[in-house]
């Protein structure tokens, strides 16, 4: 099992990396002029990538991986409902800029994580990465959180144009399933998951470094 991580990691680690370098790339060559595309040029390999990341869940439930099983699915969660729900459904919304920092903040943070995991699960500490994994996501998570957030908010409209994922049952008595209202709804209850992931992460920050205090007093 160890060996099937091992790879399932690797994999993860190279479609994000080539997210980020592909992404990094064009913003360098093209600037403002990339931003219309890039769902074109890398929402493909995203789509995969966050498909994939389900699996982690399974990990978690089967015992062959050490994380927190709510903050690892309110992470997975809400990638899913934005990437696919919110910006695959609605073509307006792909070119908005909006989308490329997001993605940009998502894979900044996977390519920080997976290498992580990948080590600890061969039984490797390196003392930077494992730093940087206990840090990163003090900026990295609020700002994912308010791209998140303004790109349900860009959305609104074009749900509301279209009638998107609006249905009526017809049930004995008629019932609307308005989606904007939906989406204003998950943008509090993204609030209060990245609160808890944020939280998470904290409880697991703390330990880390009382843990670097105790090593330095035995040294």
């Amino acid at each position: 099992m160890k060996t099937y991580l091992s790879i399932y990691y690797l994999i993860q680690f190279c479609g994000h990396s080539w997210i980020f370098t592909n992404m990094t790339a064009r913003l360098l060559f093209f600037g403002k002029d990339s931003f219309a595309d890039t769902f074109y040029a890398i929402g493909l390999v995203m789509q995969v990538c966050q498909l994939l990341s389900v699996l982690e869940l399974l990990h978690i439930l089967m015992g062959e991986e050490k994380q927190s099983f709510l903050p690892t699915l309110s992470q997975v969660t809400e990638r899913l409902v934005i990437l696919f729900l919110v910006i695959t459904s609605q073509e307006e919304v792909q070119s908005k800029c909006i989308v490329c920092l997001l993605f940009f903040l998502w894979n900044l943070w996977d390519i920080t994580r997976y290498p992580y995991l990948l080590l600890s699960a061969i039984g490797i500490e390196y003392s930077a990465l494992t730093w940087l994994y206990h840090t990163l996501w003090i900026p990295v998570h609020p700002l994912s959180l308010l791209a998140e957030v303004y790109t349900v908010y860009e959305s609104l409209p074009y749900f509301e144009a279209l009638g998107t994922f609006c249905y009526t049952m017809a049930l004995p008595f008629a019932v609307s399933i308005h989606f904007p209202y939906i989406l204003k709804i998950y943008m509090v209850l993204l609030l209060a998951g990245v609160l808890y992931t944020c939280s998470h992460l904290y409880s697991k920050r703390k330990l880390y470094l009382k843990q670097q205090k105790l090593k330095l007093k035995v040294k």
